[in-house]
């Protein structure tokens, strides 16, 4: 498939990190929603994703694209055991806060307030940047979260011992670190694939 470099100069790229619900525009053309065969289906897993640029971008390899959405799906939705969605969104922000991600720390920013009612707090972190000081609990998942991101070996028995004195369990730490971990990669490519837009080009 031929390459096709996509710009948008008129785009006016946010540069606050918002709860509001923004856009993202690519910077490679989009599998074409109307050429979707069975297999880009269950690469998307959620056929509502068709409508995303991002997913229909990453629509190229289907199969790893399929393999992306399951991991996903199992770390933030499977809460039957383990970290709270709330907190594990706090990870999944506290690590595109830290990235420098403004559509994904919308997204997760926006899930976290909703699973905890805390939007002042979600809010805090965005504008105060990751060194924010909540309570011990959020705390503790923020600095974990951030550690990984920036230097995963650094990531060890300060930040476990420190969960762990804020109250988190075994599958509660394991929970932080694969949402951190998820979106220390996610970032990357949504970072090194388009850039967001405004709320009105969504």
């Amino acid at each position: 498939m031929t390459e096709t470099t996509l710009s948008h100069p008129g785009n006016r790229e946010p540069t606050v990190f918002t709860q509001e619900q923004l856009g993202w525009v690519p910077w490679l053309e989009p599998f074409p929603a109307d050429q979707l065969t069975e297999r880009h289906w269950a690469g998307l897993v959620d056929a509502s994703r068709a409508k995303s640029p991002y997913f229909l971008l990453l629509a190229r390899d289907p199969d790893v694209l399929q393999a992306r959405t399951k991991t996903d799906k199992d770390i933030f939705y499977n809460t039957s055991n383990g970290l709270l969605r709330a907190e594990r969104e706090l990870a999944a922000t506290a690590t595109s806060r830290s990235n420098g991600c403004i559509f994904c720390a919308s997204v997760h920013s926006r899930f976290a307030t909703q699973y905890s009612k805390r939007g002042t707090d979600v809010q805090r972190l965005l504008d105060e940047g990751v060194e924010v000081d909540i309570d011990s609990r959020w705390n503790a998942i923020i600095e974990a979260s951030v550690t990984l991101t920036a230097t995963p070996l650094a990531f060890g028995d300060e930040q476990i011992k420190a969960l762990r004195t804020a109250g988190l369990d075994d599958l509660e730490i394991v929970d932080v670190i694969n949402g951190a971990a998820f979106f220390n990669w996610a970032n990357r490519l949504m970072l090194s694939l388009g850039e967001p837009s405004p709320p009105s080009e969504t």
